[in-house]
């Protein structure tokens, strides 16, 4: 830390912010997210117009997990912490359970291929949203007192962040390594 040469120096705090070294700010669940998603801008072609894809395809998974248990945390209050194994066990089975049902029918209309090429992206929209919200690693963001049925949408914003930053990540990485197209180059036989 600090002593690294020249213009190098500047990415100190990226990777400090990627590694967890910041986690009184955010909470230490979030720092492996925005790598989850850098990957998938290469896997997507590595040019610019894979963000047109991602991002939308991600904020869907986010949003999507956000609803459904924004939905199963308002029936554990109407099911007073029923539960058969655990404390509100009841309403997270019906409301997880039902909720992934109905919202993997819906996405069938939405315009993007969302179980074809943007399956990537999607897919760890909805599981960063729920790591995100089941390891609490929103919680230090989060007001003191904060009710549980508002928690998934502070965890949302915690992921969708992380996810936007892994998105700015992957490209950044193609900008900085790839700035002069080789021309004049031919393939190896």
């Amino acid at each position: 830390p600090g002593s690294s040469p020249g213009p190098y120096r500047a990415l100190t705090p990226v990777g400090r912010l990627i590694s967890g070294q910041a986690t009184p700010v955010l909470g230490p669940g979030l720092y492996g997210d925005p790598l989850a998603v850098w990957p998938e801008y290469f896997v997507l072609g590595g040019k610019p117009a894979a963000l047109k894809i991602i991002i939308p395809a991600f904020l869907i998974g986010v949003f999507g997990a956000m609803w459904i248990t924004t939905g199963t945390a308002v029936l554990e209050e109407i099911l007073g912490g029923a539960g058969v194994i655990a404390e509100n066990d009841v309403a997270a089975f019906i409301g997880l359970f039902t909720g992934f049902c109905v919202f993997l029918y819906a996405v069938r209309w939405v315009r993007i291929d969302l179980f074809g090429s943007a399956s990537l992206p999607f897919f760890n929209g909805v599981s960063m949203m729920l790591g995100v919200l089941f390891t609490a690693a929103f919680i230090t963001a989060a007001p003191e007192g904060l009710s549980p049925i508002l928690e998934p949408a502070v965890a949302a914003v915690g992921a969708t962040l992380a996810g936007l930053l892994g998105c700015f990540l992957g490209w950044f990485n193609v900008t900085i390594l790839f700035r002069v197209p080789a021309s004049g180059l031919k393939a190896s036989p």
